[in-house]
């Protein structure tokens, strides 16, 4: 028979150490949702996790493939750039529970992404500087009551979503011929925000005794219906409006979107005293976001956001172990599928995470975990997205690269 506590070292700790792997997912996910706290068995518990990823994404071979605006690279644009930005992913949530009834209120920041590679690469054209930020705020509850062996948990909640980011691209270079001088630095920046609510509903099985555990949760899509923002051209001269509409001027525009519903299944169950194994499947829509327009009062699209994602798959395995009543520790596999389909940079990836946690006593635990992984390689160029040609602004390849991650988390609980 396994031990029960198993469930208050080792369990803790597989949630810490499986932390990263959304992070390091493919679309535009980072900390993505995450329910772990609601089963803590203390009546009370708050956690704080930080969550530091360095993703080292390079692009080569880069060639600009607009025609008629002066190819980029023989105006002394570099053939190759680093593209990516380390960033922070936090969580804190508080969980309490009572007779059968738990709840956890949490803030999270699910999605987000920052590319950087500045203005002067060949493909700076399609993307100079592009971020999204998000806010999420989540009330989860369950139920928990008696069934055969263990215990049946009804689970269900709602959040709400804030996201806001920009874009940069040059959109005419200042070294071009004839109109180059009118461009004043040439870029043009696509400022948005928008907000909406979901919701998620699912079930678990455990059973204490063996320190077993499975869960299924399903996340609803977040539509953001108004997504508002401003197209600034205020870096080009009013005299090229002929060509460039809005040259000179700063145009409002709106439109709608959807963050992804996604559906996770969790398993983890003691395998022999002292030791788990643990395990995660999860499925997001990611095919949701294709080409996102943005329109101007009139109702003409001004811009629009090119993604063409597809499906994404997110798999873990690992195994834990209880050292003594203090120490414990994880190691797990994990491999995301990409959403990128021949435009961008979202390839496979496949991480390899470890962590310790350490409780000096019953109200106290803290961890530390990292994650060392590759981000496999793969090409971009132009693609059709919903009949319209996307990714044709440049032409690149990149290699396998390395991405880590690090996290601490403090947990306190009565």
């Amino acid at each position: 028979m396994v031990s029960k506590l198993i469930s208050r070292g080792v369990f803790a700790l597989v949630a810490g150490c499986t932390l990263q792997s959304p992070a390091l997912a493919g679309g535009i996910e980072r900390g993505g949702y995450n329910i772990d706290l609601l089963f803590d068995p203390s009546s009370v518990a708050i956690e704080s996790t930080a969550t530091y990823v360095m993703p080292q994404r390079k692009l080569k071979n880069v060639t600009d493939t607009i025609a008629g605006d002066g190819a980029l690279n023989t105006l002394g644009y570099s053939s190759s750039v680093e593209e990516t930005e380390d960033y922070w992913s936090p969580r804190i949530g508080a969980k309490a529970g009572f007779e059968g009834f738990d709840c956890l209120a949490d803030y999270s920041q699910p999605y987000g992404a920052h590319t950087n590679p500045g203005a002067g690469w060949a493909g700076a054209n399609q993307n100079i500087e592009t971020k999204i930020n998000s806010d999420n705020y989540a009330l989860t509850c369950s139920y928990k009551f008696d069934a055969g062996p263990g215990d049946l948990r009804v689970i269900a909640g709602g959040n709400y979503l804030q996201m806001d980011g920009f874009k940069e691209r040059l959109v005419l270079a200042p070294g071009t011929p004839v109109f180059g001088p009118l461009a004043g630095t040439g870029v043009g920046r696509l400022d948005l925000e928008g907000d909406g609510w979901g919701w998620r509903a699912g079930l678990a099985y455990e059973i204490p005794e063996y320190a077993f555990r499975a869960s299924l949760m399903y996340y609803s899509q977040v539509k953001l219906k108004d997504v508002t923002g401003e197209v600034d051209l205020t870096a080009l001269s009013p005299a090229l409006g002929a060509g460039i509409p809005g040259a000179g001027t700063v145009i409002p525009v709106e439109g709608s979107t959807a963050m992804p519903e996604a559906i996770e299944l969790k398993l983890q169950s003691g395998i022999a005293p002292d030791w788990l194994a643990f395990g995660s499947v999860k499925w997001t829509n990611w095919s949701v976001l294709q080409r996102i327009p943005f329109y101007n009062a009139g109702g003409v699209e001004v811009t629009a956001l090119e993604l063409g994602y597809r499906d994404g798959w997110t798999v873990t395995g690992g195994v834990g172990h209880k050292f003594n009543e203090q120490w414990s520790g994880a190691v797990s596999l994990t491999w995301d599928r990409g959403t990128s389909q021949g435009f961008g940079t979202l390839t496979d990836t496949w991480t390899v995470g470890a962590g310790v946690a350490y409780s000096p006593n019953k109200n106290v635990e803290l961890r530390l975990a990292g994650v060392l992984g590759i981000l496999t390689s793969g090409s971009s160029g132009a693609v059709t997205i919903n009949g319209v040609a996307a990714g044709d602004e440049a032409t690149y390849r990149f290699g396998d690269d390395l991405v880590a991650a690090l996290s601490t988390s403090l947990k306190v609980k009565f």
